[in-house]
């Protein structure tokens, strides 16, 4: 015996679970590539590296600098515009840490203190034997413990 479907309205219909998943993968891919070029046509800062000035007037760039010699304790050279994370306090020797970098930076503590150091912006091969306060950017490394861009350069003695 059938029993009669007593219901007037009829069952609603779904749209299959794969177009569901095709749709929200269109989406997805849709608005993770608008927002990467809208990044990149109205950046929300713009940031000017041209020429390194600090608002004190205590910077200086080594470019019109020839020798250790025109070096002043408590001058900073390099870039005071930008805001760096990382900052360390040592002497500078040529010859980078295992292989990494172009100098060290000899810090109290020992050998395991000791970090490797690159620089575009500053020359390091003026700063050699100096007691300097560095900052910069920490970058990823294989060989050294400690591999740091400098940007920006204080001598302290």
């Amino acid at each position: 015996m059938d029993i009669p479907n007593l219901n007037q309205n009829p069952p609603l219909s779904s749209p299959p679970k794969s177009n569901l998943i095709y749709l929200l993968a269109i989406t997805l891919t849709l608005a993770l590539a608008s927002g990467f070029w809208l990044s990149r046509f109205f950046p929300l800062q713009k940031k000017d590296v041209s020429s390194p000035t600090f608002t004190s007037g205590q910077a200086q760039s080594t470019d019109k600098i020839s020798s250790a010699d025109q070096l002043k304790v408590g001058q900073i050279y390099g870039n005071t515009t930008a805001t760096f994370a990382d900052s360390a306090t040592g002497t500078i020797e040529v010859g980078g840490v295992n292989g990494e970098g172009t100098h060290t930076l000899v810090r109290p503590g020992g050998e395991d203190q000791k970090a490797a150091l690159t620089s575009s912006v500053v020359d390091l091969d003026l700063f050699v034997g100096r007691q300097v306060e560095i900052k910069g950017e920490t970058n990823s490394s294989r060989k050294a413990g400690w591999f740091l861009d400098v940007g920006s350069i204080k001598i302290i003695e």
